[in-house]
């Protein structure tokens, strides 16, 4: 019993300190934000912060990979609602609704905008390779079996999709007109994504 309660009680507090983090990396960004405004924001002690967390940039990266799943899940949920024909259709709809869900303010501040220089490429495609590619690669190779593309090795296409989903997503994060952008880039995405069905 004891033990039960207390890992409810670090579940409790790993998650008030990623909450807090995650409020204030979005709002002010990863370089502005200090740990003592995380745990007053919170309401705990900095040695709670290193009871689970080695440091700034490992909390960060908590921070990030929750802030992926959450991604995922809204992606998943818009794509559901847009009728498909087959895997690729389904796949079409995901890769539009991950440009939509990219103009949020938080996700563009913690996935776009700052984990490249807090976490650096390595840790981030660490991280991808276990969620939003991973996800990406089973799409693709779902739409090869079913007969939906042509059967081709997975990874090359995969990798050139994420990364030019991933670049435009980065750039409309920087441009003053971000919507305009990502009406832009939308339609230039469905003609690429066409193209890769038709070779």
């Amino acid at each position: 019993m004891s033990s039960r309660t207390q890992a409810e009680r670090t579940q409790t507090t790993v998650a008030g300190l990623l909450g807090a983090a995650r409020d204030l990396f979005a709002r002010d960004g990863y370089a502005a934000t200090s740990l003592d405004e995380v745990v007053a924001r919170a309401g705990l002690t900095k040695g709670a912060i290193y009871h689970h967390f080695a440091s700034k940039q490992d909390l960060f990266r908590a921070v990030y990979e929750q802030e992926l799943q959450r991604m995922i899940a809204l992606i998943e949920d818009r794509a559901s609602k847009k009728p498909t024909r087959n895997s690729w259709d389904a796949l079409q709809a995901a890769c539009e609704a991950f440009l939509d869900v990219s103009l949020d303010a938080a996700i563009q501040r913690i996935t776009l905008l700052d984990a490249p220089s807090a976490l650096g490429w390595e840790t981030m495609r660490e991280i991808e390779n276990n969620t939003s590619l991973k996800l990406l690669k089973a799409a693709i190779k779902r739409a090869m079996e079913e007969g939906s593309i042509t059967t081709r090795p997975v990874d090359p296409l995969a990798n050139l999709l994420f990364g030019a989903m991933c670049e435009a997503a980065m750039v409309i994060a920087r441009e003053p007109n971000q919507r305009v952008n990502a009406r832009w880039t939308r339609t230039e995405l469905r003609r690429l994504l066409d193209a890769a069905a038709s070779l």
